[in-house]
């Protein structure tokens, strides 16, 4: 980040962050090449890093690339809005945003990815719900241990 006060810092404002954006955009290396995938998300904050939960059908692509590289970045957004300034050149877009890297990994058991899924679930809906383990057993659940993040905004000017 370059404009350190845009930098986001309090982890109240971070997991308002995480609670308003919906989509995750994940980054995963295919055999040296980037690949990205959009999802939903769950998360948690675990000693003030966001640990994150993603679903995923059994047969999906994104699976056979993870199990082969681990290594993942994310990027999530929320407050999106584009404005206008007095000259062309001044238009632009307000946001926040966290950016982050870390290891995407597969959660076995079926304790782990029911607990896995109603954080997805809470962080998506607000509710948490039971699921059987053929329900379970039909998807692929993932945790992002992040290693490393960074969280930002941009705010609307003040003249607007």
């Amino acid at each position: 980040m370059t404009k350190r006060e845009l930098e986001v810092t309090d982890i109240n404002e971070i997991a308002e962050i995480l609670d308003r954006a919906k989509v995750l955009h994940l980054g995963l290396v295919d055999e040296g090449r980037p690949y990205i995938v959009t999802m939903n998300y769950g998360y948690e904050i675990d000693n003030g890093k966001p640990v994150l939960y993603l679903h995923s059908a059994e047969k999906a692509y994104k699976i056979n690339v993870i199990m082969q590289n681990p290594d993942c970045c994310f990027r999530l957004e929320c407050d999106v809005e584009a404005f206008e300034g007095p000259k062309p050149c001044m238009n632009g877009m307000s946001y926040r945003y966290i950016a982050g890297r870390g290891k995407a990994i597969l959660i076995e058991g079926h304790e782990d990815r029911e607990k896995a899924m109603n954080v997805l679930m809470k962080t998506q809906s607000g509710q948490e719900y039971e699921f059987s383990e053929k329900m379970l057993s039909a998807l692929h659940m993932i945790r992002i241990d992040v290693d490393e993040f960074i969280a930002g905004k941009r705010p609307l000017p003040k003249d607007r």
